[in-house]
């Protein structure tokens, strides 16, 4: 498989025309096998998953089963994945998920506390003179569901965040297969490990993998919904060879994961946040998930849409992955090249869009609300140059 790597693909700022800023767009899209159908810059770039791997992370505490053993619904469920914005409802459901976990304390928390995503809740924060802890760290769900699991497993808290833990085993172990990749410090396509802000290790991965697991999360929704009940999922391919088997098991708690998302997407974003409205946007057909410094992932499932993307010639279609990274970090940025690529796809409809305008269509704007500029994506989403 030859990919042709862009390097003009931008999103352009302007003031009058004139050029200001250019933000570079790297984006793989791919189809429930793990093949890359279409991309934008470089779909190979080492992208630091940062909270996209929150799915993933979910998924692996679900299969220690401590959903089951402390009572987590699909709200909680959500929370496990969320970045949230510390919002009242996000910091009580961390805590009533924490005090049904034996023996587990707030101070077990390795995540430190930090300024709300949300600006309408740091500023009651100010006011009030209020000193936000590990409990209201906008990782907090996915903390506490670590901390249960560890539980469940029957190992100690301590260290939990550590790579060597077994519960961080069991996550690296989860990573691994979801992108069909091994963690390795070699040559040639892997995994590799850093530490997130949150205190937890972080995976990177080409963009092309990360889709990878995210049309894993869609497949499984797809397939838990045949005649009500839980199937495995097709055995997932990429074009590096590896093959997943995804169990029927597994596949019923990825469904799951899937559903939470997108039945309370309020628990994965807040209030007015990207994340949030774009899941609510799409009504249950994606999943969506910001990771820090301009990386997000969509899960897409299968649908007319999607047949006509795959060409495959079933008019159903198959589930997509999505992954995108914006080469300076700039999240306001991601969130226009995320609609922006879904439109050029056709995923969606005008009032999807519309939904969305006032994160893909924005102005520049000074002091006095004077519009002095604007920000325009100029990159191409293309097919992917296959060599038989």
């Amino acid at each position: 498989m030859t990919v042709s790597t862009r390097t003009e693909d931008y999103i352009v700022t302007d003031r009058g025309g004139i050029v200001e800023n250019r933000h570079a767009v790297h984006a793989a899209i791919v189809n429930a096998s793990g093949r890359l159908l279409y991309s934008v810059g470089d779909p190979r770039r080492i992208t630091l998953a940062r909270s996209t791997a929150k799915t993933a992370q979910a998924l692996a505490i679900l299969e220690t089963g401590a959903a089951e053993r402390f009572a987590f619904d699909d709200a909680d469920v959500a929370l496990l994945c969320a970045s949230h914005s510390s919002e009242a409802r996000h910091v009580a459901r961390s805590r009533r998920m924490l005090a049904r976990v034996p023996r587990l304390r707030e101070a077990d928390l390795r995540c430190g506390g930090h300024p709300a995503v949300s600006d309408e809740v740091n500023r009651a924060w100010v006011r009030s003179g209020f000193v936000p802890t590990g409990i209201c760290n906008n990782c907090s769900g996915k903390h506490v569901g670590m901390l249960a699991g560890a539980a469940v497993l029957g190992v100690p808290f301590e260290g939990y965040e550590r790579p060597d833990h077994p519960m961080q085993v069991r996550v690296k172990r989860v990573t691994e297969d979801l992108a069909g990749l091994e963690s390795s410090d070699g040559d040639g396509d892997h995994i590799a490990w850093g530490v997130d802000g949150c205190n937890l290790p972080a995976p990177a991965m080409p963009l092309k993998d990360l889709a990878r697991t995210f049309v894993a999360f869609a497949q499984a929704a797809d397939s838990s919904a045949v005649d009500g009940e839980s199937k495995a999922a097709p055995v997932n391919g990429g074009d590096n060879g590896t093959k997943i088997a995804i169990t029927e098991e597994r596949t019923r708690r990825m469904a799951r994961i899937f559903h939470a998302m997108s039945d309370y997407p309020e628990m994965v974003g807040g209030e007015g946040r990207f994340c949030t409205l774009f899941m609510r946007a799409y009504g249950g057909g994606l999943i969506g998930k910001l990771g820090a410094d301009g990386c997000y992932g969509v899960g897409i499932r299968a649908s007319q849409q999607t047949a006509r993307i795959c060409g495959d010639g079933d008019s159903e279609g198959q589930a997509l992955g999505l992954a995108v990274k914006i080469e300076d970090g700039s999240i306001e940025i991601l969130y226009v090249a995320v609609v922006e690529i879904l439109k050029h796809l056709g995923i969606g409809d005008p009032e999807t869009w519309r939904r969305l305008s006032h994160f893909h269509r924005l102005e520049r704007k000074n002091t006095m609300n004077v519009v002095t500029g604007q920000v325009t994506p100029v990159f191409e989403v293309l097919p992917v140059d296959v060599e038989l």
